[in-house]
């Protein structure tokens, strides 16, 4: 067995099995999971995983990180499971909000072809350098052939997004693709700027048709699915194979034609006209914007929502001002890695470190924020900073981008128009990410970061446990996901003074406890507002969520153990609802205690502001 087979039985394994997966595709470092029922992956064992980077929930996905050799981990998770066959039956399971169902269809329908697509960017850039610097001509045999494939994909874009399209909504795909090929036949083309008529109906024919439209067959495709659906219930099976299909093009092409289209059109032209107003008001506050949160937008997956308007701007004016400014975005988490790789004495953080720099040059950012600067936190904070001012720059030198492509290095030659060979764009974007590279780096210096210790240079652990054991202290970790609050400023008398205990509080934002070590559970109260764990190595940490929530009698709390229960770190422990507590009138700040701290010299917490659970919170020194 392969280790990339491994790799993907294991990771199929952990979220679910193949039962609870609804459909998956993958991007440049990420599974894409659509779970039946997230609750029943195995997160915390996932994000232990050796070859799992991070696990991200979000825009109704569940994305595992896995590196840039995720298509190969893909290629062996569909040939050994059955996730590869016709899935239309499938039941989708929960959608979430309209925001989450927005990011998942544009994600699943971009994220097949995007490398095509940014590979032949990336050649349409190189070309146009070529003929600036005289190394080719425009009529030149090269030049013509290689154009050919390099803005092919973009020129019959329609085609390409109807194909995923119609998987994603589960309708026939040599249909969807059918309706594309109408959009963009010559003899409609041929009539852009025109109107028709169809049996006395106006059908409106835009300036520049719909080859390289994105809205107008997305919109087309999703209609699709409910009129095939229609077609096949009312017609007798034996005549489906003939009669579905046309009765399809009967009824969607002149629907295509019409109204969606022209619907469609319309919607791309506000998008794009509502980016243009936004970036004319300022392109200094739209380069510092853009450049400082779009890896924050990547992390949760929000980057998607901007990939149409980029390729809206491109087929309406020719033109995109907004990949520009994400260059020095992704530039400066290089920076900020470099610095890490410089910095750190982990043997094994510095070679991800530099591994990281060099992913993020050609426009792979994930293994660095995820692996190397997001986990140190400071230095991801340098770059997001060093993204801002270089995206700044960019915006107030009015770069535009000619060509989609994947945003990196490589995306460079994109900034020079086909027409007039000026290469002050290129010069200002090279300026502009720089600036962002060495912010990044010398950021990072100056703000510092807690080195990670070598791996082996702690006392081993036990399987399966986070809590660090050794001779002179126990280290817990956090049991809640939230903000870290001092006890003394707890509103109540009895945690505050510490006469139960030393320890600190948490202000929680998700509304579950887990184990913060390894031991059993000594104390619960049948209201599920209290819980007490008596860990391995006897410290008694006692877990109170909120204050006197004992008056709401269990309601909004959810046990998930039973009192003498042995519990591993990690493990959920209670489910409780932040809102109904909050309108109960009851605070829900948590504090956690070592009840015998008596038996210890101290418990000192580690200067955190805002903590994870299962991230370390809690030293006991013995």
């Amino acid at each position: 067995m392969s280790k990339n087979q491994e790799i993907a039985e294991r990771v199929l394994t952990l979220v679910g099995g193949e039962e609870n997966v609804n459909s998956v595709v993958h991007c440049a470092t990420r599974l894409r999971f659509n779970l039946k029922d997230e609750d029943k992956a195995e997160t915390e064992e996932l994000n232990q995983d050796p070859d799992v980077i991070q696990v991200v929930r979000s825009g109704g996905q569940y994305q595992v990180v896995i590196g840039s050799h995720v298509s190969d981990v893909y290629k062996e998770l569909m040939a050994h499971s059955g996730l590869g066959e016709d899935d239309t039956e499938k039941n989708e399971g929960p959608k979430g909000n309209v925001f989450n169902q927005l990011i998942d269809i544009i994600s699943s329908i971009f994220t097949p072809f995007l490398g095509a697509m940014a590979g032949a960017g990336v050649l349409k850039g190189f070309l146009t350098l070529a003929v600036t610097l005289n190394w080719l001509t425009a009529e030149s045999g090269i030049y013509v052939v290689l154009f050919a494939i390099a803005d092919g994909i973009f020129t019959f874009l329609p085609i390409i997004l109807a194909f995923t399209a119609a998987k994603k909504f589960k309708t026939n795909q040599f249909l969807a693709v059918c309706l594309a090929m109408a959009l963009v036949h010559p003899s409609i083309t041929a009539l852009a700027g025109q109107t028709l008529s169809f049996a006395g109906i106006p059908v409106i024919i835009g300036a520049s048709a719909y080859t390289s439209s994105v809205i107008p067959i997305i919109l087309a495709v999703y209609v699709q699915s409910y009129v095939e659906r229609f077609f096949k219930k009312v017609i007798p099976y034996f005549l489906q194979i003939i009669c579905v299909p046309l009765a399809v093009f009967l009824v969607m092409a002149p629907v295509t034609f019409i109204a969606i289209g022209p619907i469609g059109t319309i919607l791309g032209d506000l998008l794009g006209k509502g980016y243009d107003g936004i970036y004319g008001f300022s392109p200094i506050i739209a380069g510092a914007v853009m450049g400082g949160l779009w890896q924050v937008f990547v992390m949760f997956g929000m980057h998607w929502g901007f990939v149409p308007i980029m390729l809206l701007n491109l087929s309406a004016t020719g033109i995109d001002t907004m990949a520009p400014m994400l260059l020095p975005a992704v530039l400066s988490q290089g920076g900020a890695a470099l610095a890490v790789f410089f910095m750190t004495k982990n043997v094994k953080l510095k070679g991800l470190a530099l591994s990281s720099t060099i992913t993020s040059i050609f426009g792979i950012t994930e293994p660095t924020v995820y692996g190397v600067t997001l986990p140190l936190k400071k230095p991801f904070i340098a770059a997001c900073i060093g993204g801002a001012v270089g995206g700044a720059f960019i915006g107030f030198s009015h770069v535009q981008n000619y060509v989609f492509g994947l945003i990196s290095l490589l995306s460079l030659p994109g900034f020079i128009p086909q027409d007039t060979k000026d290469t002050s764009g290129l010069v200002a974007a090279v300026i502009g990410t720089v600036i962002a590279f060495v912010i990044g780096f010398v950021l990072t210096f100056i703000l510092k970061f807690d080195d990670k210790p070598e791996a082996g240079s702690e006392t081993p652990k036990e399987t399966n446990s986070k809590a660090q054991n050794n001779n002179d202290r126990i280290v817990l970790t956090s049991p809640i996901t939230g903000t870290i609050v001092p006890l003394e400023k707890v509103e109540d008398q009895v945690f505050s003074s510490g006469a139960l205990g030393k320890g600190i509080a948490i202000e929680p934002t998700v509304g579950e406890l887990y184990a913060p070590a390894n031991g059993e559970i000594t104390t619960l109260f049948p209201t599920g507002h209290a819980v007490g764990i008596t860990t391995e190595d006897g410290a008694e940490v006692l877990m109170h969520i909120g204050m006197d929530t004992v008056e709401m009698d269990g309601d909004g709390f959810e046990l998930v153990v039973k009192q003498g229960d042995k519990v591993k770190q990690g493990d959920l422990l209670v489910k409780f609802d932040i809102e109904k507590i909050k309108a109960a009138g009851h605070p829900v700040v948590t504090p956690i205690v070592v009840t015998n701290s008596g038996d210890y010299l101290d418990v000192l917490d580690m200067d955190q502001t805002d903590v994870l659970h299962g991230e370390d919170f809690l030293a006991i020194v013995r």
